[in-house]
């Protein structure tokens, strides 16, 4: 049975920097696209940024574009978002998931992922 765990959540003054880590266990990591998802309260989980399994094609939300970077260590079983220049709208738990179906491109729809990391909470300060 696969795991994801989230980690490197935390408090940051606008314009700074968190690094997010997903952890998997269980299976072949490599095997699967990875994605990081949102939601903040009252709203919907959102994505952030997708990953295919050999790391040769990433896709971004437009709103992270430029300042959110995704990349994965297979060798780890880690998938990674570097998140720079935060803003408090960034606030959110933020999800990492695991798509056991191959694409072609990354899938951007929460329903098409089979796992679901526990969150960690972000939280950008003004």
């Amino acid at each position: 049975q696969v795991q994801l765990v989230e980690s490197g959540g935390g408090l940051v003054q606008a314009g700074g920097s968190l690094k997010l880590s997903c952890v998997a266990s269980g299976r072949t990591f490599s095997s699967y696209a990875m994605g990081w998802f949102r939601q903040a309260p009252g709203k919907e989980r959102e994505f952030v940024a997708a990953i295919r399994r050999s790391g040769s094609i990433t896709l971004y939300a437009d709103s992270v574009k430029g300042r959110f970077t995704i990349s994965r260590d297979n060798a780890k079983n880690t998938v990674y978002l570097q998140m720079n220049s935060l803003k408090p709208e960034d606030t959110a738990v933020y999800y990492c998931a695991l798509d056991m179906e191959t694409r072609l491109f990354p899938a951007k729809v929460p329903a098409l992922y089979d796992l679901w990391g526990q969150g960690t909470q972000v939280t950008v300060s003004s």
